[in-house]
């Protein structure tokens, strides 16, 4: 079989099982294993299993399920809660302040936990109720917790970044460091926006009356979550940029730290715990199973010749190297459409990889370049997985079709924010020059 047959038949299967419903690892999973069967025999399957082996003890896969338990603990401790309450009454004063001060939430909580679920599920319980009842449009009002929510999978401690770093072989130190700027980039668009729009049109978000305000000492004295926030984000991000810990060490101290600030507050209960650590074996399993999965699909393919006939194709095609790139983000803009971002990176990264460092493109660069691209998957309809995480919590009133198209103008806002991190490099190399190069 040639390998533009194989390629075909491969990803063609893949849909196929994805059209019919079957999670992303499995789809994977079952064409890697059938097609390594067919092509190379039978006894070539046991090969699988000594490549999951290896993946399963790569050391850094530890912090996901540690990032993960530390998102959860801080949700069910009222971290977020807190600072919500706290940027609320800072914003809320202004023309869609409340829409603000949740896109600040969640960008304050980005920069601890690493993860979308909790900044949404606990902004949709929290402020999109708030919103409403304030008479917000009701698009504004779901596209600003969607769009704030998906910052966690960019800003550090992203485990997307770890991931992207674990499977490319590339720094997570840099890919933190290069992921700051275009994260604050983003929020700085989607505030823009909400404060544009809201003074254009005051009725889209008006402020909270002045008798609802607290005064100026009280509003001081919201300002203590950001001490135990500052805590945890030394914990994590400031312990890695010092060279004191590595990001599964940090992982591990950020979660110790927000079990300790959440008890000393006593605001985490037994069944919290309990609960935090169900919800870090079901979101672990589904992150980890998705990798193993396309793990098997993409190793067998590259093996059957994949990685040289991509290479081949984008390389060899006498397209400019700036054409390939936009080819490449078209790429990843449709599968996150259907795919889920462990999918992506594991089935494209290594096929890509090679690809960029051929064209002369900075891999810290395209690395986070990619992580801006599929923070965009999240809000992508059929199967974005914040479009699922705030209808889970939404009020009844609030409709799927409302969501999706609350997410429509943020999304176009992440793809402006993808155009300007291509078109201006710096965005995203300055801070990885700046602190890793001298």
């Amino acid at each position: 079989m040639s390998i533009e047959t194989l390629t075909i038949a491969m990803f063609g299967s893949m849909m196929l099982l994805l059209m019919l419903g079957l999670p992303v690892a499995f789809s994977c999973g079952t064409v890697g294993v059938v097609f390594t069967a067919i092509m190379q025999g039978p006894m070539a399957v046991n090969i699988v299993p000594t490549r999951i082996f290896g993946l399963m003890t790569n050391y850094l896969l530890a912090a996901i399920p540690l990032f993960i338990f530390m998102a959860c603990i801080l949700e069910r401790g009222g971290l977020i809660a807190d600072i919500y309450e706290m940027v609320y009454q800072w914003f809320g004063g202004l023309k869609g302040g409340v829409a603000t001060a949740s896109v600040m939430a969640c960008t304050m909580m980005a920069a601890m936990v690493g993860v979308i679920g909790a900044s949404e599920v606990t902004m949709g319980v929290i402020a999109l109720p708030e919103m409403l009842k304030r008479r917000y449009d009701k698009f504004l009002a779901t596209g600003s917790i969607l769009a704030g929510g998906t910052l966690g999978i960019l800003i550090p401690p992203s485990v997307m970044l770890i991931v992207y770093g674990m499977v490319d072989n590339s720094s997570i130190g840099q890919l933190y460091a290069g992921a700051l700027l275009p994260g604050f980039l983003l929020a700085g668009l989607y505030i823009a926006y909400i404060t544009f729009r809201c003074y254009m049109n005051p009725i889209m978000g008006p402020p909270i009356p002045k008798e609802e305000r607290l005064p100026l000492g009280a509003r001081v004295k919201l300002m203590f979550p950001l001490l135990p926030a500052g805590v945890l984000v030394f914990l994590v991000l400031g312990t890695i940029w010092l060279g004191i810990a590595a990001p599964t060490e940090a992982a591990g101290c950020g979660a110790l730290g927000a079990i300790v600030i959440t008890f000393l507050q006593g605001k985490l209960k037994w069944k919290g715990v309990v609960e935090a650590c169900e919800n870090t074996l079901r979101s672990s399993a589904m992150v980890l199973w998705t990798m193993f999965g396309a793990n098997i699909f993409v190793a067998f393919y590259i093996m059957a010749g994949g990685g040289a006939f991509v290479t081949r194709l984008l390389v060899g095609s006498g397209l400019d190297r700036w054409v390939i790139l936009w080819i490449m983000q078209l790429i990843l803009i449709f599968l996150g459409a259907f795919i889920d971002w462990v999918g992506i990176i594991m089935l494209c990264v290594p096929l890509f990889g090679p690809i960029i460092r051929k064209l002369g493109f900075d891999p810290i660069w395209f690395g986070v370049l990619f992580a801006v691209n599929l923070q965009m998957s999240f809000l992508t309809p059929p199967f974005g997985y914040a479009l699922f995480y705030l209808k889970g919590v939404a009020p009844k009133e609030i409709t799927t079709t409302d969501i999706w198209k609350g997410a429509g103008v943020f999304l176009f806002l992440q793809f402006i924010g993808l155009v300007l991190c291509m078109i201006f490099p710096d965005i995203i190399i300055w801070v990885p020059r700046t602190f890793y190069r001298g």
